[in-house]
């Protein structure tokens, strides 16, 4: 379904436009600056592709100094060394601060990004809650001890790493900047943090947020820049032990290869390109609204999107018919518009490789049954509609590569053997859904799938305390719950003798 655009008087842009800060700085050391060369790239509205604010573009020299400011906080002791409870009263003040600006987090994150505004305001509020949940786990996470006997006592102490390189993507920037900045200022670790440069706005309000509650200067540090220079930098910076990176899986494979020369902690949230196995004994409804959601919320730009439908042969018409029905009907529009549900994406550059995609799937033999172009009613920005092939076989492109963009490709499946052999025939293995009523079914599917998550006749809905990351392609190590404070914290063991214990006498006997 579509609908005439909006249009907005010349006070409403300018209003809209003046919610953006006209320059967008680095933050170190709780100071803003500019880069240290002057450099600067522009961020651009989705909608429009109009420039919306000057950033500074971080380099090598910029990193540095970020770098030097929190190994500087991490010596000293003056975050590390806070008990878990001081550093928690300090993070619920963070989701106090967030909370309090929600509506403007989720304007500029729509502004910026291309987000459904409603979208955006859950986003808002997700990050929110990673604070309060990780306050929450550094008070109440135990450490281990073993007791050998009445002989030994082996006690294990989690410290801190150091200074954490996070690199954060563009699709929802806010919410997953705060999922890595939670855990790790939970552990008393430091922090540089690189925002993806297509969407650095909202990360001019940690900042604030950070000295209202109180962190001290040079535990958070944010600089601005392209991946290639600044992102580079911070990855091959020596003083930098730990990279938490999200982002595609080419990316990955280039920070694994730098990171090796200094033998960095990595954890790395990589591509996907995830099935949603239907079958016909499921609750077809329930099926349908949760795929449609899953590949065409956010603007199918999540990593977790359920791009590959596989549905059982006997109900395979029935549901391609309604899934591209409901495709059709999407509400196409400006982001920020309560009514939208499907957005502009994020840059031109990615809008034509979206649309490239959608033009090998024609040629590569799929059936177009919704979407494939720009809107009528939208002649500027990136949008694109929501887009459904069926039809589409393994070998195809389009089934193989992830696309990070509103299309769907719809296969249809014999079996449970063949469902599983489709469901992992890429490269990837990130995340599963699986929606059948046959209980032991669902427990052999889910097992058998590579993936490292799964859902069961659910859609995306995930608890802060489970592991979350994926397989092959997809990436490696955890992050999620206790696995995040693994990742910022290395375990020390102590050993301490609680008895005389023998010890063996090398050479008391004396010379031969």
């Amino acid at each position: 379904m579509t609908r005439p655009l909006d249009v907005r008087t010349e006070a409403e842009r300018a209003t809209r436009v003046a919610e953006v800060p006209s320059d967008v700085l680095h933050y170190v050391d709780g100071r803003f600056v500019p880069s240290a060369d002057g450099a600067t790239f522009e961020t651009i509205d989705p909608s429009t592709n109009t420039a919306l604010a000057t950033v500074a573009a971080g380099q090598a020299a910029d990193i540095a100094a970020a770098v030097a400011a929190a190994r500087r906080i991490f010596e000293d002791g003056r975050w590390p060394g806070l008990t878990g409870r001081e550093r928690a009263r300090v993070l619920n003040r963070v989701a106090d601060a967030i909370e309090a600006r929600d509506e403007r987090i989720a304007k500029l994150e729509s502004l910026d990004a291309g987000l459904p505004i409603t979208q955006a305001m859950g986003q808002a509020a997700r990050a929110a809650e990673n604070f309060r949940f990780f306050a929450d786990v550094i008070v109440t996470l135990g450490e281990d001890a073993f007791r050998v006997g009445d002989q030994q006592l082996n006690y294990v102490v989690r410290r801190p790493v150091g200074v954490a390189g996070l690199i954060t993507p563009w699709n929802t920037p806010f919410m997953l900047e705060t999922w890595k900045l939670a855990p790790c200022l939970a552990s008393g670790c430091p922090s540089v943090l690189k925002p993806a440069e297509w969407s650095p706005l909202t990360a001019n309000l940690l900042p604030e947020i950070l000295e209202e509650a109180g962190v001290p200067a040079g535990v958070v540090n944010v600089v601005h820049g392209i991946g290639e220079e600044a992102g580079a930098a911070l990855v091959e910076h020596p003083d930098v032990p730990l990279i938490s990176f999200t982002g595609e899986t080419v990316t990955g494979q280039t920070i694994m290869r730098a990171a090796a020369a200094s033998l960095k902690a990595l954890s790395m949230e990589l591509g996907g390109k995830s099935p949603v196995v239907v079958f016909a004994d499921c609750d077809v409804d329930r099926a349908l609204d949760a795929s449609v959601f899953g590949v065409f919320s956010l603007n199918g730009e999540r990593c977790t999107a359920g791009s590959r439908i596989l549905v059982e042969r006997p109900i395979y018409d029935d549901f391609v018919a309604a899934f591209a029905a409901r495709a059709a009907a999407i509400q196409i529009g400006p982001p920020g518009d309560p009514t939208t549900e499907l957005g502009p994406l994020i840059h031109r550059e990615h809008w034509d490789r979206v649309l490239s995609y959608v033009e090998l799937g024609v040629d590569e033999g799929a059936r177009l049954v919704a979407g494939g172009s720009r809107p009528d009613h939208l002649a500027e920005g990136n949008f694109v509609a929501a887009t459904a092939f069926a039809d589409v076989s393994s070998s195809m492109r389009i089934f193989q590569e992830e696309i990070f963009g509103p299309v769907a490709c719809l296969t249809p499946f014999e079996d449970e053997a063949d469902a599983i052999r489709l469901a992992n025939d890429v490269k990837y293995g990130l995340a599963a859904y699986i929606w059948t009523n046959e209980l032991r079914r669902a427990h052999r599917v889910a097992q058998a799938i590579e993936a490292g998550m799964v859902w069961i006749n659910s859609q995306n809905v995930r608890d802060l305390r489970t592991p979350f990351g994926g397989v092959k392609a997809s990436g490696l190590g955890r992050e999620g719950g206790r696995d995040s404070l693994d990742f910022y914290c290395e375990p020390q063991i102590v050993h301490v003798a609680t008895a005389e214990l023998p010890v063996p006498r090398l050479g008391a006997a004396g010379p031969p």
